[in-house]
């Protein structure tokens, strides 16, 4: 998913990875490009209500001529309605890099309903994102309504380590 997604090539990697047999990867397949590619994942909100969650994973980067990162978005029960957001943008990943941890920190407040996660490439370079983790820093007992239960989404994050 992104702006430009013509402008790039997602695919998962059997050569390099952090850890493990596969990472994921972005590239840019023009010379130029006003736009961005993002890889992403959601799950359900209902394991993380009423807790402070730190997201971490790993980049690797290549040639990034404008920026790269990861992001985490809570989104509540009302359609287009953020409760939170980061994607990196005020702490970049620029040009080359070897495998960089990268921690993002959010509160999902008790009327979340997603979690959407991923990496992005903003402009021209390559990204590999390897070996994500999700982990409550509290330790909150949140309620659960009956709603989120019966949702059709996958109850936590998946294949995080790109291996499947």
């Amino acid at each position: 998913s992104g702006s430009k997604s013509e402008s790039y090539k997602v695919a998962t990697d059997s050569i390099i990875f952090q850890n493990g047999k596969k990472s994921v990867s972005i590239a840019s397949l023009d010379s130029s490009i006003e736009g961005f590619e993002t890889i992403m994942q959601y799950c359900s909100a209902k394991n993380y209500l009423g807790t402070r969650i730190k997201m971490t994973g790993y980049i690797k980067s290549e040639n990034v001529a404008d920026w790269a990162g990861m992001w985490l978005r809570i989104d509540s029960k009302t359609p287009g309605e953020s409760l939170g957001f980061d994607n990196m943008q005020d702490r970049p990943i620029i040009g080359n890099s070897d495998w960089t941890k990268c921690e993002i920190v959010m509160d999902v407040p008790a009327e979340s309903i997603t979690l959407k996660f991923g990496a992005l490439i903003s402009g021209t370079g390559k990204i590999w994102f390897d070996n994500v983790t999700f982990e409550i820093l509290d330790n909150a007992s949140p309620k659960i309504s009956n709603e989120l239960n019966s949702m059709p989404l996958p109850e936590k994050p998946q294949n995080l380590d790109f291996e499947e």
